[in-house]
């Protein structure tokens, strides 16, 4: 409910404004995924350290046209962080400030539907630097591929609660897992997962 009450007033704030095109509504097919490679696992201290976005057109993955940005290095860069994303200070160090990074991000995306796995993890800290810089969060329709993946697991096993661990998932859904912990690899795998979850299930003989 919080979120459509602040959807609605950035909307009615921003319709006049340089990034109005953002709150109109999609019509299209395409879908963006989207992935973000940050310095901590809690949305509200997290930095960024690397984001990613790959266009699924047409039953397919675009890669050729992908976003793919890493930012300087933060301040909250730290060895655990490292061991996961491998971004270390060197690799960071022609990296993009944040306010360019969102501006092409905003860009690349439009107004497409988001579709992540945990996509609320990536977008919280990405409205945490939005709003404080441009004064609205992204209004996007976001699809989340667990509830995807747990409602479909659902329907043909629904005594089984299952696990919607990355790799798992992916695995389920025998989708290769590419480029593991980088935002270009994990945006590419989630978008094979986002097909192969949308593809209609064979009807039983």
């Amino acid at each position: 409910m919080l979120r459509t009450l602040r959807r609605v007033a950035d909307r009615r704030r921003h319709a006049e404004g340089d990034h109005a095109h953002l709150f109109r509504p999609y019509h299209g097919d395409e879908v963006v995924a989207l992935d973000c490679e940050t310095t901590s696992a809690d949305p509200r201290h997290a930095e960024l350290v690397s984001v990613a976005a790959v266009v699924v057109r047409h039953g397919r993955v675009l890669t050729s046209e992908a976003l793919d940005l890493t930012l300087r290095r933060p301040h909250g860069l730290q060895r655990d962080s490292i061991r996961i994303h491998g971004l270390r200070p060197d690799d960071l160090a022609e990296g993009c400030s944040v306010d360019d990074a969102l501006e092409h991000l905003l860009a690349f995306i439009g107004n497409r539907p988001i579709v992540g796995w945990c996509i609320d993890f990536d977008l919280a800290v990405i409205n945490r630097h939005l709003r404080p810089r441009l004064g609205f969060e992204l209004p996007n329709r976001r699809i989340e591929l667990t509830r995807l993946y747990q409602r479909r697991l659902r329907r043909s096993q629904p005594d089984l609660a299952p696990h919607v661990g990355f790799e798992t998932m992916a695995r389920s859904l025998d989708v290769p897992v590419i480029g593991r912990h980088t935002a270009l690899g994990d945006a590419t795998t989630a978008a094979l997962m986002y097909l192969r979850l949308m593809k209609p299930e064979p009807v039983a003989a």
